[in-house]
């Protein structure tokens, strides 16, 4: 049965013309997993109306 991520994971292989083994997908899984884990924790962060953008640093 196919994991909820396999699509995108497949998808972005070919989009990057990666080889994937079989055998790494549950390593890919469980990073994707907590990749989207710790996206969703800055998502879900709500920013004052008054924030501003950090400046960019040019060494």
């Amino acid at each position: 049965m196919p994991h909820e991520w396999d699509a995108y994971i497949n998808a972005m292989a070919s989009a990057l013309d990666l080889r994937v083994e079989p055998d790494w997908l549950p390593a890919i899984r469980a990073n994707v997993d907590v990749t989207m884990a710790m996206a969703r924790l800055v998502d879900e962060f709500k920013l004052p109306d008054v924030a501003e953008p950090a400046p960019v640093y040019v060494a």
